[in-house]
């Protein structure tokens, strides 16, 4: 299979949005419960006081005027008339593999990007494109929407790989309308002679997608078998990444378990390889693979970001500094999956190599065009409209989108 004139991913599936920009780094943590504890802090305090604790950008003040987020049930009174206990926190992907909490109010987010929350449901696949990734995997997915959060400030602060654009797999919520190139997949059916879902073209854009100097690009086979070997593994990959139903599992004796309990505040994460042992400080969890050790998006390793984001120090008297006092349960539990999923992915990226020796005519983006499934029309690459929805503007009132 060669990547010599493979179509693009942002022709396949054509409309992808920036992701959601918080601009602010306390509404969003691994703990729900920090979350609710730093709201409180937030309306507690008044005047200059809170305005320092919100933390104003050219986006937002504490008289800035935002619609509710669709789908939530958030007051949308000004920031500075504030009150009240905390907006439901939701889950959130701020980073690869790293699912997090997030309280989900407009007025605290400063680029939201309400199209996609529209079409967040439980049908949905995020494809996320990450910036700088020059190996496997060049895209993840997930469940819940991917956000982007502002970068840390000071040496000693976890850096994050930057998400790209993020396309969702459904152009409406419930599973409606692929975000795929019209025609796409009665062209794929004819040369593979088997009708594919979305899913399954997604399945095969997760694993076969590679950076080119272009973009993404995801190049596409005619062969049935080597399709069927990719998407298979595309499927597996998706099961793992958006990480829904049974939970993974290692074969019986190379599951990760905690030898010696994790202290109540641990600082440091260091693996030994021989032992194949992960220590956070004097606590123990083995047997970790060393392919989980290594796995790696964009340059960063998955493992020590996600560890880095739980310890790293916040700034005095910020709301960042409200956490929890203790490492919790739930915490311990999240590294041993996670550890889990990185094991398997990196069994899915060394299988996927040998779907270059498959057989067959690529689908190329020069065959595309002339089976005029290229180029999309301009619409494909807008969000599609919302016509029976209400939505709640600032300060209460409604607006038919």
């Amino acid at each position: 299979m060669t990547h010599d004139d493979a179509p693009l991913l942002a022709d396949l599936m054509p409309w992808s949005v920036a992701p959601p920009r918080l601009g602010r780094g306390w509404p969003a943590a691994p703990d729900a419960a920090a979350l609710k504890a730093r709201w409180d802090a937030f309306v507690r305090a008044e005047g200059p006081d809170r305005e320092s604790l919100f933390g104003v950008t050219r986006a937002r003040t504490l008289h800035t005027a935002v619609a509710q987020l669709p789908g939530q049930s958030v007051g949308t009174e000004r920031l500075v008339r504030a009150s009240g206990p905390c907006p439901e926190p939701v889950r959130v992907l701020p980073g690869p593999f790293d699912e997090q909490w997030l309280i989900p109010d407009h007025r605290l987010i400063d680029a939201a990007r309400p199209e996609l929350w529209r079409v967040a449901d439980a049908d949905q696949t995020f494809l996320v494109e990450q910036a700088g990734a020059d190996g496997w995997p060049v895209l993840l997915a997930a469940s819940v929407l991917p956000v982007n959060p502002p970068q840390p400030k000071g040496a000693d602060r976890p850096a994050a790989p930057r998400p790209g654009r993020v396309r969702p797999l459904y152009r409406r919520p419930g599973g409606l309308e692929p975000n795929l190139a019209p025609g796409l997949l009665d062209h794929l059916a004819a040369r593979l002679g088997r009708a594919p879902s979305p899913a399954d073209v997604l399945a095969w854009t997760v694993v076969a997608a590679v950076p080119g100097p272009s973009g993404v690009a995801v190049p596409l086979t005619a062969d049935p078998e080597t399709w069927a070997r990719g998407t298979g593994l595309g499927h597996r990959a998706l099961w793992l990444m958006r990480r829904r139903g049974e939970r993974p599992k290692l074969p019986g004796g190379r599951r990760p378990y905690v030898r010696a309990p994790l202290p109540p505040g641990p600082h440091e994460l260091r693996y030994d390889r021989d032992e194949e042992t992960l220590h956070v400080d004097e606590g123990r969890i083995s047997p970790v693979p060393p392919e989980a050790w290594d796995f790696e998006v964009a340059g960063v390793r998955v493992l020590e970001r996600w560890f880095a984001v739980r310890t790293a120090p916040a700034g005095p008297g910020s709301l960042e500094a409200v956490r929890p006092a203790a490492w919790p349960q739930a915490w311990t539990s999240e590294l041993l999956e996670l550890v889990t999923v990185l094991a398997l992915l990196a069994d899915v990226r060394a299988r996927r190599a040998g779907l270059a020796e498959g057989g067959g005519a690529p689908v190329t983006a020069a065959e595309l065009h002339g089976a005029g499934v290229l180029p999309v029309p301009a619409a494909a690459r807008r969000p599609a409209s919302v016509l029976d929805h209400l939505e709640e503007g600032p300060e209460g009132q409604f607006a038919l989108l």
